[in-house]
């Protein structure tokens, strides 16, 4: 690891990298309910390699996509809107949280910031939907 590296992004909250794998993967998967657990471990080893080995830039890239997620995911009425939710709150808490490290990175996630927050109303709009059976949710993972 190079002395040059800036580790200070590492230390602002352990949430996105607890919750946002089966979040994401949620997102990502082409059929509602719960992740196929295969899309769920290869989100948490995304997950696990940026902090690991990667930069602050390529973390707010990978929150980037997760933004686009979210707000795709608003946009849509076809899906629960429980891991848009989740995602969304965590991907902006961080980015509220930049505010107090050195850089840029507080002024680069703005409009991710605005994104967030006008898609989060939409989400939070939304009815509940309702339970037709036995249900276990995807948050169990």
């Amino acid at each position: 690891m190079s002395a040059r590296r800036s580790l200070v992004w590492l230390g602002l909250t352990p949430e996105p990298e607890q919750e946002l794998p089966a979040a994401v993967a949620a997102l990502r998967s082409p059929a509602a309910g719960r992740p196929p657990s295969a899309l769920v471990a290869a989100e948490r080893h995304r997950v696990e390699r940026l902090v690991l080995r990667g930069t602050q830039r390529g973390w707010l890239r990978y929150l980037r996509e997760v933004t686009d997620l979210v707000v795709r995911a608003a946009g849509s009425q076809t899906n629960d809107p429980k891991a848009a939710l989740l995602a969304g709150e965590v991907v902006l808490d961080h980015h509220r949280m930049l505010i107090g490290l050195p850089g840029a990175g507080y002024d680069r996630t703005a409009l991710q910031r605005h994104e967030l927050e006008r898609a989060l109303a939409r989400l939070r709009e939304r009815p509940e939907p309702a339970l037709v059976g036995p249900s276990e949710p995807w948050s169990t993972i």
